[in-house]
């Protein structure tokens, strides 16, 4: 994955409107205070909201929520989990309706869904996109491991040679992210390998 940051190619968004004054016209004041404007125009508006497309929207590694809206819909990761009601399990509560404080059960009858903090959702989008574009080789699959779990510590994948594969995490992991990993078939693996997770 390393790799393939390192090969996008960096945006220039600026605009050098100074270069449209012809040499005949370099001592003219009024123009150069006419351009001199026109640039600083262009450098807070035209260059500013490029350069926070690209952090915010387009760079996958530093989107904020909206960005993220966008690539969950382009990769077709939902970023949120839902989950059903149970109906069989009676709530913690108190009294003979079970209700705690609020008058409420402790539990929702109905279901619900989880959502994502905005760090882990980038972790989910960014394995997503991995999962899509890797042939799934162990070698390629560490690679991304480290590129996206370094801050966490290390990580790495085995290939138990038996069509089972064992993902290591040498770290805590964090509760939402071991939910998320749980509940999502994001991390790469070959067609028939079966994944399962070891984590500290």
């Amino acid at each position: 994955m390393s790799s393939i940051v390192s090969n996008i190619k960096q945006v220039d968004s600026s605009v050098n409107v100074l270069q449209a004054l012809l040499w005949e016209y370099s001592n003219a004041p009024n123009i150069n205070s006419l351009l001199n404007s026109k640039a600083a125009w262009y450098n807070e508006n035209q260059q500013g909201f490029w350069d926070d497309w690209y952090n915010d929207v387009f760079n996958l590694a530093t989107a904020n929520d909206f960005g993220l809206a966008v690539w969950s819909i382009i990769l077709g990761q939902s970023l949120y989990n839902n989950y059903s009601g149970d109906l069989t399990t009676p709530f913690v509560g108190f009294g003979s309706g079970n209700q705690n404080f609020g008058v409420y059960n402790f539990g929702s009858v109905g279901g619900g869904n989880t959502i994502y903090t905005t760090e882990t959702a980038r972790l989910l989008l960014q394995l997503r996109y991995f999962k899509l574009v890797s042939s799934g080789t162990v070698p390629e699959t560490n690679r991304m491991l480290k590129y996206l779990f370094s801050s966490y510590g290390e990580a790495y994948l085995v290939d138990n040679h038996n069509m089972t594969q064992t993902y290591y995490f040498l770290f805590v992991i964090p509760a939402e992210i071991a939910y998320m990993l749980d509940n999502t078939d994001v991390l790469p693996r070959p067609a028939g390998v079966q994944s399962s997770i070891v984590g500290f």
